[in-house]
Order: C-alpha cells, then structure tokens, then sequence
C-alpha cells in the first residue's frame, strides 16, 4: 500500500527541517570560506567580506565588463538558511527530554554564533585613532569613507563644521544648508586618484579645473579603489561656491592635502577641506608616550604600546592607562586596540564598536557546555549499565 503524497505544506516543512538542507549548508559555507579566505590575497579583507560574506549572492564579472552573473550563495543567505532550518528543527522535529538537553545547548549556542555574525556585519564599525606623541584628539576616523567639510572660523571660541559625507558628493550634487549663506556644487568626485601637476600632457585629462586654492596647478587622474589595509584612497572633489553675487570660484580638494583652504564672505572667514570621516566622541584621549621595539637585526616590529590619558567630563574620569597588544582599552562600548605606528612618536589604535562582541563568547560557552552534558549523560547511562550486568564467574 502507497504512502500518502504529503500536502504541499508538509513538503515544505519537511524540506526546511531536513538534515540534508544543514549537510548542505555546512557543505556550502566550508566552500565558501575556502574561497573567500583565497580571495583575500587580490580583494584584500574588506572587499572579500563584503563580497563572499556580507552578500546573499556572490557575483562575478570579467574584467573591465558591465554584466555580471551570480557563481555561488553568500554568507547572508547560507547563514540565514542555517538559521531558519535549526530553529524550524527544533519545533517540529525535537521534543524536550533531559537526555537531550545537550543538544538542545550545542544548537542553541551555534544559534546565538549565527546572530552574533549578523549583528557584527550590520552593527560593528571600525575606525582609526592617529596621536602623536602631546597630541589630544576626541574623534576617530574612518578607514575608507571621506567626508567635505565646511568650517566658520568667525567665533572666537570654537569652530562651526558641517559635514557632508562621501555618499552626497557625487558629480551634480548641490549642497544647500540653512547654516550656510552659500551653495555648494560638487562638479567631480573621484574615490580614489593619482593626483599631477598641471602640464601639456595633462590636457586630455576629464578632471575639471579648479581656479582658487591648492589645486589651481593640480589635477587628477581617477583609478580603482585599493582593496589593501595598509592602502588608503586618494580622493579628490572639486566644488564650486555659489553666493547670491555670483560664484566665488571653484577649489580642488583632497584627503592628502594638509592644509586648509580658506576664503572669506560676509566678513567671516571659511575653510573647505575634504577628510576621512570622523567619529566624535564626548571625551578626549592624549597620547603620553609611545615606545616600540624591533627584533635585533630587523626592523620588524616585536612590540609596541601607548601611555594615554583618558578625560570623560561626562563620567568625572581621568585616567592615565597604557595600550598594548592583547591589552585593549574598553570605554563607552567602544574598544581601543593598539594595532600600528608611524614613525617614532606617532601610534595608531584601531577603535571597534561591535554591541555584539560578547556573543561568540557566549556562544563558544554554550556548545562546550552543550559537549559536556551530553557526553556526562551518555557516560552515566553506560556506568549503570555495567553495574546491572550480573558478574561473570
């Protein structure tokens, strides 16, 4: 007698509660984490997370080609099918008895690393946090994204900033703020550029001419992004200030640039600088020292670290503490790593913000729980099992 063609609705819950459906997703992320560890080397890691694991489809394209086709699942979609298919498992396939307690822990651990994932790649951010020695600063900044900033110089005791980020500086922008009493027109912005002196074989060249400032001599060539760590961007824009008059001209910015460029309107004065974006935080961190030290021989760095003082009005603290490998500062969510330097007197701390850091941990803790439960279970049935078998003679 035939089995009863399940509806379509069994079939469906049959399908997503399936141990096969977790083979293969296992299957599929060892795969993909082969391959996207591999494309670390010419993608370098931000790009390669976003591409193979911060995706739901991993895409690929020829070089210098417009189409592109999808190759494989990304992190997202493999991870959220995990997901789905361990907690739809454990209402229609699971029931809670004490001898499977275990198991109930390992999954739910694996559960709690899954979310731990997806919380990181959608709230952690990182930034960098660059002192010279004396030096004291109350922001970060960003590793890739620039920012334009307009500065007013005319208080006496601070500074007014608006800043506008990378996202609003493509070609045709118009920037327009009641803070303002001018309008800003972004004629160019190239991510990434190979900055040159104006000359007779610069001509060709599409990057508009600036008329005021640094770059009345400069201009640009416009080239990928680098996908490296140790890389930053050489970005540029040019701007063009409109004013009711008329237009005051227009200025050629960049993150290498070191000096400010300044103009005067309204008898205030005015500076346009474009930066990496900066995260502010509401108190200021000095660096007292920095000291390093290198394998005899090389100049291989062995370790390195930063006395800082730390000043939080908003807590009363201050506080001096020192930064080294594997001895982070952690402070208002944020943690403080000492990750580079410069020179002899400069450091660099890698500053994380992740709210979901303390998941792995927990989630690590619940499958070695889960491991030792389960194992102490079956070791006490087998111990009673031994000792009810009558004795041998």
């Amino acid at each position: 007698m035939s089995r009863p063609r399940p509806s379509p609705l069994e079939a469906a819950i049959g399908f997503v509660t399936s141990l096969q459906l977790t083979i293969v997703c296992l299957a599929i992320g060892m795969v993909l984490i082969f391959v996207g560890t591999l494309a670390q080397v010419q993608l370098g890691i931000d790009q390669a997370l976003k591409m193979y694991f911060h995706s739901f489809i991993v895409w690929w394209s020829p070089p210098d080609a417009s189409w592109r086709i999808p190759i494989m699942p990304g992190g997202f979609l493999v991870g959220g099918v995990l997901l789905i298919n361990l907690v739809a498992a454990h209402f229609y396939r699971f029931t809670w008895t004490w001898r499977k307690s275990g198991i109930w822990l390992v999954h739910v651990g694996i559960i709690v690393l899954l979310l731990g994932e997806l919380f990181t790649a959608a709230l952690s951010r990182e930034s960098a946090l660059r002192l010279s020695e004396g030096e004291t600063k109350n922001f970060s900044e960003a590793y890739r994204g620039t920012e334009l900033a307009v500065i007013d110089h005319s208080l006496p005791d601070r500074d007014r900033v608006l800043a506008v980020a990378e996202d609003g500086l493509a070609a045709g922008k118009s920037i327009q703020h009641p803070a303002l009493p001018f309008r800003i027109q972004v004629h160019a912005f190239y991510g990434n550029s190979r900055i040159i002196r104006r000359g007779s074989n610069t001509g060709a060249l599409p990057a508009p001419l600036a008329t005021q400032g640094m770059g009345t001599d400069l201009t640009a060539q416009e080239t990928e992004r680098t996908p490296r760590m140790d890389e930053r961007d050489i970005s540029a824009a040019w701007i063009e200030i409109f004013v009711p008059e008329g237009s005051l001209g227009t200025w050629m910015v960049s993150n290498v640039f070191q000096q400010r460029q300044g103009f005067t309107y309204a008898g205030r004065d005015y500076s346009v600088e474009l930066r990496q974006q900066r995260h502010y935080k509401p108190y200021a961190i000095t660096l007292l020292d920095f000291t390093h030290d290198r394998y005899p021989g090389t100049e291989i760095p062995r370790n390195f670290s930063s006395r800082v003082r730390l000043v939080d009005p908003t807590r009363g603290e201050d506080r001096e503490l020192l930064i080294y490998m594997n001895h982070p500062l952690r402070h208002d969510g944020l943690t403080f790593y000492q990750s580079g330097y410069e020179g002899e007197f400069t450091t660099i701390l890698q500053v994380v913000k992740n709210p979901s850091r303390h998941l792995p941990y927990i989630s690590c803790i619940l499958v070695g729980l889960g491991l030792v439960v389960q194992f102490s279970i079956h070791l006490t049935g087998f111990v009673r099992r031994r000792k009810s078998l009558p004795a041998t003679p």
